[in-house]
């Protein structure tokens, strides 16, 4: 390869046929559209937060408590399944369209979820809901990729940052506001005036180019992709809590998981328009950055799932503000994000990032499974900011190299594969770390107390409310705390070793030229032809 031929390569990727890169845009235009995606974004991180909150108060209204964990897993597997499907349509019929009708049907499923008069019409209503849900993040960051350059996207990434944090800290608590001086209806219908916002905003400020494909959709790789997913899914939602891990029924969905993924992978090799471009995976930064975002949603939805517990049960934090005990951990993430972002934009230059980000996440694991019964509030905050952080450097820079590793006709397949991984990720880290933490408990709680009718019980205590646990005796207290203590021990420890996976991934990662970066070094240009 030539010199030239390098050059560019480097500087100007593929695209797909007609297609070029984005044009550049007016800082005010950019803006502007933002702040429909920024908008939608909320919506879609923000329901799970809010309706959780207001769960106790919905069953009592409904009933059903025995269909409870569906109203969560509709949710979720409608997301899931339904993400990649989003990103392929968007490649193939345009983004704005596309991204227009998930918020739509978002919107149609949050109206009838608040409508609902049963628990049945809730799940089924909460399944529509997430169909449209898997196509806002989705259609957010393939927006973003098509209206701007990678060189120039650290501008903005630290407003979803802060989306992020805003959700995860606002969510409890606007739905305790809602349940307590509204009712659980409008934990639904809050969705509608900020849904409308979005789209008005959409379809008055985004203009991008009309796509017109005349590929068929692969429906077979769709189906399969679907089944694949909502296996896996139902795996790590049923798995050690409603069937055992070798039961006949986990043991089958995992058998479908494979039998689908397999299938999956034949079907998309002999397609003209797959549904997911199995080529993608041969470019390396693509599928590096897959797997560190894989991990990414293993260990910080396990911190999110545990780090309450831990500190309403040993620490004595209340319930109520349980959003604003995750705040540390959110404000290294925000800060460090906006920090990466500027200076990605400024330098063009991210290998360093996922490198450090990696290993800070490994130390605040490490740091994080050192928590005790003696532990200071001040001291966990310390050491949720330092896992933060390495979550900061890595939560956009994971979808900027993927982006950046594709042609601009498969943007929002690359988004949605990025989505996806850390979503699967997430489903996976939830569920073995409650493994894990449930048998750390079980078996502190045998040892610590024999015989006592409790000390068999620690998976169930791990069920009960704070206040409740304060009622029983001392003895029992003092012996679920340091249970707690060690189940929080074995989780970040674990997520630790895991951790370093996403270390070694990232040390292998290419520093290739960002699109918009201008004439790259001639190191980059080999990086590149490599």
């Amino acid at each position: 390869m030539s010199q030239q031929q390098v050059e560019a390569s480097a500087v100007e990727p593929p695209t797909a046929e007609g297609a070029t890169e984005p044009a550049p845009r007016s800082h005010r235009e950019i803006r502007l559209v933002m702040i429909g995606l920024v908008v939608a974004m909320l919506l879609a991180m923000l329901d799970n937060l809010i309706v959780g909150t207001a769960m106790p108060t919905i069953v009592g209204d409904l009933g059903g408590a025995e269909h409870l964990s569906w109203v969560v897993t509709s949710y979720t597997l409608a997301t899931a399944a339904s993400t990649p499907i989003w990103g392929k349509l968007g490649d193939l019929y345009g983004r704005k369209g596309t991204f227009l009708t998930s918020i739509v049907i978002f919107l149609l499923g949050s109206a009838l979820s608040g409508l609902s008069q049963s628990m049945t019409q809730l799940i089924a209503f909460r399944a529509v809901q997430g169909l449209g849900a898997g196509g806002l993040m989705v259609g957010v960051m393939s927006i973003m990729g098509a209206l701007v350059p990678p060189r120039d996207r650290g501008k903005y990434q630290g407003m979803f940052a802060a989306v992020m944090a805003l959700a995860t800290i606002g969510g409890p608590l606007v739905g305790g506001f809602i349940t307590d001086h509204l009712n659980w209806h409008w934990t639904f219908y809050i969705n509608l005036p900020l849904g409308i916002l979005a789209l008005g905003f959409i379809v008055v400020t985004l203009k991008l180019p009309k796509v017109r494909s005349s590929a068929k959709i692969d429906y077979v790789g769709a189906i399969l992709l679907t089944a694949g997913i909502t296996s896996l899914v139902l795996i790590t939602t049923w798995g050690g809590q409603q069937y055992a891990w070798g039961s006949k029924q986990i043991l089958g969905l995992a058998v479908l998981a494979v039998a689908s993924l397999i299938a999956f992978c034949y079907v998309e090799q002999r397609v003209d328009e797959p549904m997911l471009p199995l080529g993608l995976f041969r470019n390396l930064n693509f599928s590096l950055v897959s797997l560190i975002g894989f991990i990414v949603g293993f260990a910080m939805f396990g911190a999110v799932t545990f780090l309450p517990l831990y500190q309403q049960t040993v620490q004595g934090a209340s319930a109520t503000n349980s959003g604003l005990l995750l705040m540390p951990m959110m404000f290294g993430m925000l800060v460090v994000s906006l920090v990466v972002g500027q200076t990605v934009t400024r330098t063009g230059k991210y290998r360093i990032f996922p490198i450090i980000g990696t290993v800070v996440m490994v130390v605040g694991s490490g740091l994080l499974s050192t928590l005790s019964t003696d532990t200071s509030r001040f001291t966990s905050s310390c050491y949720m900011a330092v896992l933060g952080a390495g979550m900061g450097f890595l939560m956009q820079i994971t979808m900027l190299v993927a982006q950046n590793s594709v042609e601009l006709k498969d943007m929002g397949v690359a988004s949605s594969t990025a989505t996806l991984f850390r979503t699967i990720g997430g489903s996976f880290g939830v569920a073995l770390f409650g493994a894990l933490f449930n048998n750390r408990v079980t078996a502190t709680m045998k040892e610590r107390l024999p015989d006592q009718p409790a000390g068999g019980k620690g998976g169930n205590l791990s069920q009960t409310s704070p206040e409740a646990l304060r009622a029983l005796p001392a003895p029992v207290q003092d012996a679920y705390h340091h249970a707690v203590s060690n189940g929080m021990h074995t989780v970040f420890l674990w997520g630790a070793v895991i951790s370093v996976v996403a270390v070694a991934a990232a040390l292998f990662l290419r520093e290739v030229p960002l699109r918009g970066a201008g004439k790259p070094s001639a190191e980059s240009m080999e990086a590149a032809a490599v």
